[in-house]
């Protein structure tokens, strides 16, 4: 019971503690919810200073690495093909995200050992696949620069990795059991994988882009894909599933690699794009013009006509006689402040009327 009574009591003063002025947040900054700059503002599209959305497509080969039924086969590499759609988002300019979409097609061989090869002879097999991922990219090259360097900033190494789901078509064929035959009866080994929460895979990889235009960046990337699936070979289900070309290897997971050359297309307004910014260059830039810059200091930029040495900047009297002596405003003196300046007055101590030459009247 003390304990719920001291939280009560507590937490109201610990917010209203946070600030002494009325929090505002009807848009005037800066207020209690800011950092307290006076160069703080809502942040919305007329607030951008760089562009951060991209369209990416691409293509190139596919190959199964790591399979039981591989496209690497007695020293020849069957080649496969593959292409791939992304909607990038740049975060920072060190690190993004994408939402891709990828399809394609491997091409594999593999035999059987011993006397279920002889008969089989060396089989044959497809994998048509698609894959759906959410892909991070880190930006390395902006990661690594030096600040002090100059040069042009056109090339960039990115590094990539991501998890989605799959799904794909597979079709095998030997000359035993595997194949179309209705003397003696015989079905090829086919798999269907639909896309589904069973069909989880991982990918990671590098790419090299190259900033063409203020639209178009151009990029080789390389992706190695493990697909955690024995089955994406086209090899059968398990182990024991007969004929056993999934037991040709050990390991539990088909694995695929891509080699790209793709487009990405940079969207928006601004220039540039933030993934060709890096902020802490761009700070030491300016710092740097700052330091070997030439100073001009220029006096008078409105100059002094009445040749007073007050600059008509701040001369609060532009015809002060010529040899009056003025104040900091470019004011003529009058020390006895009886109207007559000191220029005139023959009294400069003692006040007396204009018409006197500043002198009291019993004075000549």
């Amino acid at each position: 019971m003390k304990l719920n009574l001291l939280l009560a009591l507590a937490l109201p003063v610990a917010f209203f503690a946070q600030s002494n002025s009325t929090a505002n947040t009807s848009g005037n900054y800066p207020n209690p919810y800011t950092s307290g700059s006076a160069n703080v503002k809502p942040f919305d599209n007329s607030s951008r200073l760089f562009s951060d959305w991209s369209v990416s497509i691409g293509g190139g080969g596919a190959f199964l690495q790591s399979a039981d039924v591989n496209s690497f086969y007695d020293g020849k590499v069957n080649f496969g093909w593959n292409a791939y759609a992304s909607l990038d988002k740049q975060i920072t300019h060190t690190f993004g995200l994408g939402l891709q979409y990828q399809m394609g097609e491997t091409n594999q061989k593999a035999m059987l050992p011993g006397a279920a090869g002889v008969a089989a002879g060396v089989a044959t097999a497809y994998t048509k696949y698609r894959q759906v991922s959410v892909l991070g990219d880190i930006n390395f090259s902006n990661l690594l620069r030096r600040v002090d360097n100059h040069s042009n900033y056109r090339w960039a190494l990115h590094g990539y990795g991501g998890f989605g789901l799959q799904g794909y078509d597979t079709l095998l064929l030997d000359n035993d059991m595997s194949r179309y035959s209705t003397t003696p009866k015989r079905i090829p080994i086919i798999i269907e994988q639909k896309i589904g929460l069973d069909s989880f895979f991982f990918q990671f990889g590098t790419g090299l882009k190259f900033n063409a235009s203020k639209l178009i960046d151009i990029e080789a990337r390389a992706m190695y894909v493990i697909s955690g699936d024995d089955s994406f070979d086209g090899g059968g289900i398990g182990k024991n599933g007969v004929p056993r070309y999934n037991a040709i290897q050990s390991s539990h997971s088909d694995n695929l690699l891509t080699v790209n050359l793709g487009v990405s297309f940079k969207l928006g307004k601004h220039t540039p794009h933030l993934a060709w910014f890096d902020p802490l260059q761009n700070i030491n830039d300016r710092i740097h013009t700052l330091d070997n810059q030439a100073i001009d200091f220029v006096v008078c930029e409105k100059g002094d006509l009445d040749d007073d040495g007050v600059c008509d900047d701040w001369d609060r009297e532009l015809n002060t006689p010529k040899g009056a002596r003025v104040d900091g405003a470019g004011v003529a003196l009058d020390v006895d402040l009886d109207g007559v300046i000191d220029l005139y007055d023959k009294c400069v101590t003692v006040p007396g009327p204009a018409s006197n030459d500043g002198c009291p009247v019993n004075v000549k």
